[in-house]
Order: C-alpha cells, then structure tokens, then sequence
C-alpha cells in the first residue's frame, strides 16, 4: 500500500471506529474502549511509519478528483508540521482512551462517548492534513459539531448543556470567518491549495485584499484557540468529563487555531498588520489568562485558565514575525500538549478518588496518593518551567525572544517585562495546585476517602511525565529531530539555527528565568491568606465576566431583535411568508435589470401556437384562476382545480415531445395531490367563515395585493423565458447535451442522464434536502396538538359543517374509505400491480421515460392507496415501510456509487457503461448511474412514506382525541 492511502486510512479509520462504537450497546464499555484505543494505536504506527520519507523531506500526498473544473478536489498532505501535529492526535488521544476506561462509570452510555471521541479525533486529523483551504474548513466545522457533543455529553446537567452551546456558537462563528477568509484567498491566488497558496506569499501581502482576509483568519483562529476577547468560552467547556477536557485542551481542539497560524505563517507573517493584530491579543491572553488561573477555587478551572495563558504565549510568539520565534512557538506546543493532558488527567484521578475538585477541600493528598501527587508535581513544575523539565526550555525561548529586537515600537521594547510578570504568574499557580492539593492538614468531609487509582488508569499520566523529563533532559535527541522535521517544512529555507541545549551561559532569559521562579513564590505566600478565603474568582475581574457578555449578546440577539423581526416579518399565516418570499425574489430579479438595462427579446421567430394548445392552455387558466377564487369558499374544490391546473401541466409536456417529464409531472401530481387532501383538516378556519357576509376592506386590499404580486412575478417570468428562447445563442445547451447522453452518459433518455449523470451533484443535492424536508415534516407534525374549535355561531358552525372534509371523529383515510364507494378489495388488488409499474419505470429510466424519482413516487402512490383503502390504522397496524431505514439507505446508496469512481482513479460521481452478453437475454445496457438512481428511488419512497405516516398519525390522534371526548363512542 502507497503512502498516501496509509495517509487515508489513517484519516478513515477515526471515523469508521465512530460508526461501529455508534451501534454497540451502552453496557459494552470494554469493547468501546477496545475498539477506541486500537484505532488512536493504529493511526500512530501509520503516522510513525511515515516518518522516514516525511523527514527526508518529501510529503506524502494523495490527491483524489472531486470537482476538478473548479479546483476542488479531496487532498491529504502531511509534511513535517502535519505530521507532528498528527502524532499528538494520535498518540494522546490514545492515552486519553485508556484513561477514559476507567473514568467514564458503567452506568453512562460509554459507547456513544468513545462514538463522538473517534469522530473528533477523526476531524482533527482531517484539519492537519488537509491540501485543500476549503477541505480543511470542512473538518474545522466539524471539530466544532464533534466539541459539542463532547462537552455536552452530561446532557442532563445544564451546566453541560451551556458550555456545549457556548462553544459551538462561539467556535462555529468563527469558523464561519474563516471560509469567507479563504475564500478571499482563493480568489487572490486562483487556488485553494495549500501548496499553491504557501507558493504566492509575496502576492497575498502584496494584494489589496491581504488585511481582509487576514483578520478573518485570525478571527476563525482566535475563536478555536479562544484569545482574548474569545477566551470565555474555554473554562465553561470544563463541564464535559475529565478525559474531554484533557483531549480537546491539550492536543487537540484549542490546538487548531495554533495549527492555522503555524500554517499561514510563511504567507501572512512578518508584516506590521500581522505584527499588531496577533502580538496584543497574544500578549492580553497570556496575562490575562495567567492572573484568573491563580484565583481560581477548582481544579479545571485553574487548568483551564492556564491553558488560555500558554495559548497566549504561542501565539504571541507567532506574532513576532521571526523564524526563531515560531520554531519555540511549535516547541512549547508540543510541551503544552504533554504537561497539560497529564495535569488534565491528574485533576480528573483526584475528583474520581475524593469527589471533589474544589481546591478550599483539599489538602494533604500526598500522604493517601503519593504516586499520583508526585506525577502531579512534575508535570505542575514543567508547567511553571522548571530547569530540567520540557517546559523550561520553550520558556527559555520565549524569554529570549521577548528580549530580542523586532520592531523597535514600545509595544516590543516592554515584551521582556510583559513576559516575566507572566512567567511570575506561571510560578504562582502552579504552587497553587502543588501545595494547596498535597500538602498541608489532612482533608475533611470529602465525599469519598482518597486512595490511589487503578494502575492502568494513572499509565497515561506516567508516561507523558516520563516524556516531560525526557524532553527537558536530553532536549535534542528526543524531541530535537521532531521540531527539526516539523519546522523545515514551514520556513524551509529561512530554517534558522537554534540550540536545545539546558545551558547557554548566564544570559538575560536565564535571569528573567530566575526572577520568575523567585517572584512566582513571593506572589504566592503573599496571596496565600486571600486564596484561602475562599473568595471567588480574581479581584478587579469578577464584574467584567465574558459569560455575562455572551449571554447579553445572545439574549440580544435571539429575544429583543429576533422578536422585533417576528413582530413585523412573522405571521402563523402561510401567505403574508410567501408573500414575502415572492417580493424578494422579484426585486432580486430587477437589480441586474435596473443596474445593466433591460436587453429586450430576441430576433428568432415564435412557433405557431395550434388551436388545440390554446385551447388546452385556455382551461389550465381558467382551472387557477377557478382555484384562487374557489379557496375563498371550499378548500376541497380548490385542491381539485389545482390538480386541474397540474394535469394540464403534465399534457403541455407531453404535446412539446417531453414525456419524461409528463409522467413525472403526472406522478407527482398523485401524490401532493393526496397528502394535500389529508392535510386540509388541520389547516386554519377561512375568512368567510369568520365572516360569512362580506370580509373587512383590509381583506380585500391583502388579496388585491397578493393578485397583484402574483400578475407582476408571472408576467417577469414569462418576459425573462420569452427573452431566453428568441435570443439565438452560440452554441445551444441542449444540444451538448443530446451529442453526449449516450456516448458519454450510456443513455437514451437524456432527462434522466442529466439527473443521475451530468447533474449528478444537483440531484444528489435535491436528494438531501428531500430527505430534510420530509424530517422536518415529521417532526412538525409528532409535536403538533390540533386545538379544539369553539362552535361560534349557529351560521358559523353550519358553514363549517358543510365545508369539513371529514368528521371530527374519523381520520381521512376511515372516510375516504367509507364514502368514495371504491371498493376496498379493488384497492388492495392495485398495490402489486402497481409495484410491478414501479419497478418497470426503473429498470427502463436510463433509456426510456421513467428513471429513480418516477419509479420512487409511483410506489410511494401503491402505499397511499393502501392507506386510503383501509384508513389510518392500516398505517400504524401493518405498514413496515420503515422509511428512515429507506432514506438513509438511498443517501448511502447514493453516496457510495459517487465514492466508488474513485476507485477507478475517476472524480466524484463519474459514471460507466457496458453492455453485458446474456445467454437468454442478449446485449442487456448496464450503467453505474442505475445504482445511483437506485438511492434517489429508496430515499423518495422513504421520504413520502414518511410524511405519509406523519399525517396518519395526527389523523389516529385526531380519531382517539375525539372518541375520548365522545366517552368512548368515537373510536371503533
């Protein structure tokens, strides 16, 4: 097997192990946890088998056609800087699924847990080792949907709940920036490749375009890796279990703004724009962070703190423009990730063993845990940088970076004070957790009595302790070829020359080192009577809280202007939306009108119009006008004339040589035309019910009004069709596409070519939104209670007796059954026949008039007539349909049929045709596109079946509603 496709198994596998952990049952927590930790073992033996070729310098990379005419196509790339940042993924999230095993209790759904983790663990590869710009916004969104779930995984406790929402809202919204920030690149370099992209440095600073799109990738960035003012959100997503926090704050999810900076920088970096947005949010993040960790009463919550203050520093050394600067940004990265997990993981040990988090709980640890207290320590002390542990190096960095020149501005001359104030806060609460966890009295009143955890369950934290003292011991040749690799691969030829070595001399960051050490234990025993007060949060802080800030925003956003825009645009009526609707629509067709002119029709000469259209065109009028009017007074009678108007329709098609869409026209007709019909019951009382002499003027003036729009956007269609078909064009549409339906397509039927071949994306997306349309129907309908009516006054409830389409008592289905005198055996005896028409348009649609969507309606048409032959209770009684299986089955169908072109080494959805020599049958054409076709029919049963069983049972809740009412006389 190549590289690459060890590159997209790697990427695959996450996301598969998700869908298998989906579907085992919530007790097998053993085999969730087995099947997570295979998989985060797999991906770090592939990442480890890579290295070789990645280190010589040469990526892997897989390229696989997606959308090649327009430049989108699905490309893995893993240099150096992926690789290492894949390695992290893999090789932690590993460790966080052992840990996880012993965490997480048996009576929680374990396997949905280890479900949503493998997803996330999967997007986050998907982000690093993404080629494409748009590919990797794709799974940086995902990152955000995967978070969610993550940290709202105890859904049943709000504080979940809302820092799972606030994430999201906050992560997801800057994910939104980030697209429009890349697609502004793609239209200053001509490409989303990353290569191309990275390519065209000197033109992205060069372009008008450069502040632009740089602040909006700083936005999607700072928002993931929540630098100030975005920091909020970090410490409410503390709510998610331990083994969440460790993850997604340690390697992974505030890592990913970090990643896109390390990314861009060879692009955006090293301009004065780049220099004084992104050092003054580092610089607010790092102190900020720092100083409300030391204030802190839990133990996540200092953790958490201190991980907003490390982001901080990273990516205000990223800020600084240098190469040097950036390879001790990748540097403390990597030692962030490794301390962090461990302290995450001793904090959640901690709370498993004693109950608690809170820090005014806890004292004198050691003495009951002294294996955990002591890896604690370490990875407390390689927090504060330490000498001899992996954070004091890369804090080293940062100190001689502070100090070196840069800029020469007074914000770069004051970094090396900034740095040391942090570098003092560091030391500060990492003597917080240190000392007031483990030492001191004995703890009292602690919900369980302390004791060490399982072996297996402290592994983890063992060794990545291990690897902090590795790393700050023996620097370069541990992590010293990694950095090296990673790096290279971002400056390339600007690679500056740097030493790991633990000693450089006396030097200006080896005092500034010293003064922090020194300064950091001062701060503390002078705050040590304050934190032990109990108060919370830090002073001159507690009042200017981003919470508050978000929620006024939201309550802002979604009650005062949300309720001020429903107040004059929303209405419980259907009209005044579509009304809406239609103007917008209309005005967005003037613009380029009222902009560029009007062109007026064309030279080509109009065909004759024979005297049978004409007159068939004269009825489909008088058939809508009949209907406008008709709904005023009976909706049954209206819903009739429509179906007139549509029948119509179908003999237009069929008179213009377009039977195609004749028969689905006619189809479909059937069908809307009956679920229609079940829906009317539930529809509002009409105005002349209300008045049943003559409607106020207001009512008149709505419907001259809406008989108004409606001549105006008929009229402006008919002009842009009549201007479309007499202009003569260049090179006519449809001829390409009838020289091309068979030779390249396999087919005659050109419709149903295009659909399935040539617009196969279309469909594939008019599919999804069917399949979102009949949900969305579904689930309206399970929460909607038809309210009772008063009977008004006697002419009031004589009008509506006479209009009802059906007695209150019985659903449609009973009385369309019971009145129509069809017989119901009759009925019965059509649903095989018209199974077997079904199955006949399809196997023929490829070549002659039918196809997937034809075929789906038609047998959806053979379950409604089942319905109307024995009522609603033969829905809920006997139909086995089980349309979401049938939705879901034609989406995968589908989507597989796309997927398997690439197996072939052709783009998404590329079709293939042969004929195949039968003994019996001869020459039979086969085609890829009928399995695609294949899903658009499962998918369009399901989705009709679906709405089908949706209103049968607001008619089975309809009947029994009544028939409790009626004491029991209603139902039979």
């Amino acid at each position: 097997m190549s590289n690459g496709l060890l590159l997209l198994v790697a990427l695959a596998l996450p996301f598969a192990g998700s869908l298998l952990a989906g579907f085992l049952p919530t007790h097998a927590r053993n085999t969730a946890a087995t099947l997570a930790g295979s998989i985060a073992v797999a991906g770090v033996a592939i990442t480890i088998w890579l290295y070789p070729g990645i280190s010589a310098g040469v990526p892997v990379r897989l390229r696989i056609d997606w959308l090649p005419m327009l430049g989108l196509d699905f490309t893995l790339r893993m240099d150096g800087l992926s690789w290492l940042f894949a390695l992290l993924i893999f090789g932690i999230g590993a460790l966080i699924v052992l840990y996880a095993r012993y965490y997480m209790s048996a009576e929680d759904p374990v396997p949905r847990f280890f479900s949503f983790l493998l997803a996330f663990m999967g997007s986050m590869v998907g982000v690093v080792v993404s080629g494409n710009l748009i590919q990797l916004v794709f799974f940086w969104e995902l990152t955000s949907l995967f978070s969610f779930l993550l940290i709202g995984y105890w859904h049943h406790s709000a504080q979940a709940r809302d820092g799972a929402r606030m994430a999201l809202t906050v992560t997801a919204g800057g994910g939104l920036c980030l697209f429009v920030g890349v697609l502004i690149i793609g239209r200053i370099v001509g490409s989303y490749e990353i290569d191309q992209v990275l390519a065209e440095a000197e033109l992205i600073r060069d372009s008008s375009l450069y502040t632009l799109a740089l602040v909006l990738l700083l936005l999607g960035a700072f928002t993931k890796s929540a630098q100030f003012p975005f920091h909020f959100w970090l410490p409410h997503a503390m709510a998610a279990p331990t083994p969440v926090s460790a993850y997604l704050h340690s390697a992974t999810m505030v890592k990913l703004g970090i990643f896109l900076l390390i990314r861009i920088w060879p692009a955006f970096a090293g301009t004065d724009t780049w220099f004084y947005l992104v050092v003054p949010a580092g610089l607010v993040t790092l102190l900020l962070g720092a100083y409300a960790a030391i204030f802190q009463q839990d133990l996540k919550g200092l953790l958490a703190y201190s991980t907003i203050s490390h982001l901080g520093l990273i990516t205000l050394l990223l800020g600084l423009g240098s190469p040097l600067a950036a390879v001790a940004a990748v540097f403390h990265t990597v030692n962030h990730a490794i301390f962090k997990a461990s302290l995450f993981m001793a904090a959640g040990i901690i709370d498993h063993e004693t109950g608690t988090r809170d820090i005014r709980r806890l004292s004198g640890l050691y003495r009951y845990m002294p294996f955990t207290a002591t890896l604690a320590m370490v990875a407390a002390a390689a927090m504060a940088g330490v000498p001899l542990l992996n954070g004091f190096i890369s804090k080293e960095m940062f100190f001689a970076e502070a100090v070196a020149d840069h800029t020469g501005s007074l914000l770069d001359d004051s970094l090396p004070y900034w740095a040391t104030l942090a570098g003092v806060f560091s030391v500060t609460y990492s003597l917080r957790f240190i000392l007031g966890v483990f030492f001191g009295p004995p703890p009292v009143d602690l919900p369980r009595r302390p004791h060490e955890p399982a072996h297996w369950m402290r592994f983890p934290i063992e060794l990545l302790v291990l690897i902090c003292l590795m790393i700050g011991i023996v620097p370069s040749f541990t992590v010293g070829p990694l950095l090296a690799t990673a790096m290279s691969s971002v400056l390339g030829a600007d690679m500056p020359h740097y030493d790991l070595a633990l000693w450089h001399g006396f030097t200006l960051p080896l005092f500034m080192s010293l003064i922090a050490l020194a300064g950091g234990v001062v701060l503390y025993y002078a705050l040590r009577r304050y934190l032990a007060s109990g108060i919370e949060g830090p002073p001159l802080m507690r009042e200017l809280k981003g919470q508050r800030i978000f929620e006024k925003i939201l309550t802002t956003l979604s009650l005062q202007w949300a309720r001020q825009a429903e107040a004059k645009l929303g209405t419980r009526h259907l009209q005044p939306q579509m009304r809406i609707v239609v103007l917008v629509a209309v005005l967005a067709a003037l613009t380029p009108i009222a902009i560029r002119g009007a062109a007026g029709t064309g030279t080509l000469a109009g065909t004759p119009v024979e005297p049978g259209f004409a007159l068939l065109w004269a009825i489909g009028i008088v058939c809508a006008l009949a209907t406008a009017n008709q709904a005023k007074y009976h909706r049954f009678a209206a819903l009739v004339l429509m179906g007139g108007a549509g029948l119509v329709t179908c003999i237009t098609f069929v008179w213009l040589s377009a039977p195609d869409l004749a028969v689905t026209q006619l189809l479909v007709e059937i069908v809307t035309t009956v679920l229609l019909l079940l829906g009317l019951r539930w529809l509002p009382k009409r105005i002349e019910d209300v008045y049943p002499t003559r409607p106020p003027p207001s009512t008149l003036l709505r419907r001259y009004t809406d008989l108004s729009i409606a001549c105006a956007f008929g009229g402006l269609l008919a002009f842009l069709s009549y201007s479309l078909m007499t202009r003569p064009l260049p090179e006519s549409v449809s001829r390409f596409f009838v020289e091309r339906a068979y030779t390249e397509g396999g087919g005659t039927n050109i419709v149903n070519v295009i659909l399935v071949d040539f617009r196969g994306f279309d469909t594939m997306g008019e599919i999804v939104v069917l399949c979102l349309a009949a949900l969305t129907v579904f689930a309206l309908l399970r929460r909607f209670r038809p309210a009772p009516e008063s009977a008004g006054t006697p002419e009031q409830q004589r009008i509506q007796d006479a209009y009802d389409d059906a007695e209150p008592s019985r659903s449609p289905g009973d009385t369309v059954a019971d009145y129509m005198l069809i017989p119901r055996l009759v009925m019965n005896w059509l649903f095989p026949v018209i199974a077997v028409l079904a199955v006949y348009l399809f196997m023929r649609g490829h070549d002659l008039p039918g196809g997937g969507f034809a075929a789906g309606i038609t047998l959806s048409i053979a379950f409604v007539v089942q319905y109307i032959a024995s009522g609603a209770r033969w829905v809920e009684d006997h139909l086995r349909v089980l349309p979401l299986r049938w939705m879901g089955l034609g989406l995968l169908t589908a989507l597989a049929t796309g997927t398997g072109s690439w197996a072939f080494g052709y783009p998404f959805l590329t079709s293939h045709f042969r004929y195949l020599e039968l003994p019996v049958f001869g020459k039979i054409p086969l085609a890829s596109a009928l399995l695609f076709d294949l899903g658009v029919f499962a998918l369009v049963v399901g989705a009709t079946v679906l709405i089908l069983i949706a209103l049968a049972h607001q008619s089975l809740r309809s009947s029994r509603a009544s028939h409790a009412a009626d004491g029991g006389e209603g139902w039979r």
